[in-house]
């Protein structure tokens, strides 16, 4: 679970997400044992294993979350911030009665219900107030130190220094040229060759070393790296650090080699299997749901424009075999009829007014359901491309194939991770972290980038 945080979860964002949802419970209590007028035999009857409680504070934790509530711009005080709160509090009451509807035995009563909608945004408001400036306050970071100092080397540098979110704190780089003793990397520089770094290692307290050569063979120093690891310093090398660090799996500096040795791609078999009973389930279950949804949605598109309802084209699927993919049509009819395939893009003047809703708010992918429930698709995958664009896009990237070793999806970590992109560069980068998704695909993960799609719909924002 810990490895799980640091790996998506800054400690910082965990630290406050925990507190402040141990707020929300402490808070609840206080509110639940006001109405009984901290008369214990009553409150115990009412809620004997807090589990109402439980209820109350989780809803609200969640859906802060959801608004970003604990995101670095609306977590100080402020008009954003209030406003932010206002709607998620609305949303989190509306959670409340439509799951007290479903199951009475949760049911708070109705003046705890109503004291938790008026105090706890009040209760969150004060606590930031009084306390942003302390909780702003860094984490204890990690002491790095990083060997090498070309490409790769100062990619690594410029993501701990300049970007500071992943706890860590740049000492330095090592160089064995005694010429570049000094020279100045991203601000902090060369502090050192290879028989220095047991020495630094020592005197500035280093916690992570970062091996960053390209050519490592003869020139790694592996006793100094030895007695490192002896001492409790970690050890890692520089491509396993950024595809941690940034999500993805970079590939202007990947080799097949470390592909192949790396730890993960592991029993996707295995995967597959347990995912096919997932995404039945799922998407059954979400197709019930949203049926409503769809209704309205096919009969705005069918009076706002004529042409057919559902749009059907070619993707490319698992191992390249071609099928037909269904969404609700957002574009007007025979929008490319003078173009032949183009990349749409975010502002495209062939977008209907429905479809730019439908597409916002991801209403036009839900017909995919039928996809997934097919076995085209995957809920969880991806982005299924045509192949007039797969066979263009794998002349000219390398390791394209490799995201058609499973099923494309609805949803996937390129599509929450990355905005959405209409050019060969934008495919690469979202090729980056398709290749971080097969290599660590799991069912913990699949669980979380559906939670995060979650979160992208709420807020409007992210890929497509």
């Amino acid at each position: 679970m810990f490895h799980l945080f640091n790996r998506y979860f800054s400690a910082k964002t965990v630290f406050i997400f925990v507190s402040e949802s141990i707020l929300l419970f402490l808070s609840v209590l206080l509110i639940t044992a006001l109405r009984f007028s901290f008369e214990s035999s009553a409150l115990f009857v009412y809620d004997p294993q807090f589990v109402k409680t439980i209820v109350l504070t989780v809803t609200y934790s969640i859906t802060f979350y959801y608004f970003n509530m604990y995101a670095p711009d609306y977590y100080l005080p402020n008009r954003h911030m209030f406003y932010r709160l206002i709607q998620a509090t609305i949303v989190a009451t509306i959670i409340l009665f439509c799951l007290f509807y479903i199951a009475p035995s949760f049911r708070a009563w109705r003046g705890i219900q109503l004291g938790t909608a008026i105090f706890l945004p009040l209760i969150i408001l004060f606590w930031r107030m009084i306390f942003s400036k302390y909780i702003s306050v860094e984490l204890p970071n990690n002491r790095v130190l990083i060997i090498g100092s070309g490409d790769l080397a100062k990619n690594i540098g410029s993501d701990i220094y300049k970007h500071n979110v992943h706890g860590l704190q740049l000492v330095g780089f090592i160089d064995d040229d005694p010429a570049k003793l000094g020279t100045s990397i991203v601000n902090p520089g060369v502090v050192g060759g290879y028989g220095d770094i047991a020495r630094i290692a020592k005197s500035e307290g280093i916690d992570r070393i970062i091996v960053a050569l390209k050519d490592r063979r003869a020139k790694l120093p592996m006793s100094a790296l030895l007695d490192c690891k002896l001492a409790g310093i970690t050890i890692e090398e520089g491509e396993t650090f950024r595809e941690r660090a940034t999500g993805k799996i970079p590939l202007d500096h990947l080799k097949p080699s470390w592909m192949v040795f790396s730890d993960g791609f592991k029993s996707l078999r295995t995967r597959k299997i347990s995912k096919r009973i997932f995404d039945i389930i799922l998407s059954a279950f979400v197709f019930v749901l949203a049926a409503p949804i769809m209704l309205v949605a096919a009969v705005i598109i069918r009076l706002e424009s004529s042409g057919p309802v559902i749009f059907k084209q070619e993707r490319v699927g698992e191992n390249g075999k071609l099928f037909e993919i269904y969404k609700f049509r957002s574009m007007r009819q025979d929008a490319e009829k003078g173009t032949g395939p183009v990349w749409a893009g975010t502002s495209d003047d062939r977008v209907t007014r429905v479809g730019r809703f439908i597409r916002k708010t991801r209403i036009d992918e839900l017909p995919q359901l039928i996809n997934v429930i097919k076995g085209n698709m995957s809920f969880v995958g991806p982005r299924p491309e045509r192949p007039y664009f797969v066979n263009k896009l794998k002349e000219v990237i390398p390791y394209y194939e490799m995201r058609s070793v499973t099923k494309p999806g609805i949803t996937g970590w390129a599509q929450i991770k990355y905005p959405y992109g209409a050019s060969v560069q934008d495919a690469l980068e979202k090729l980056q972290f398709d290749i971080y998704y097969i290599k660590n695909m799991s069912p913990l993960l699949d669980l979380m980038i559906i939670f995060w799609t979650i979160k992208v719909v709420f807020s409007g924002s992210g890929a497509r």
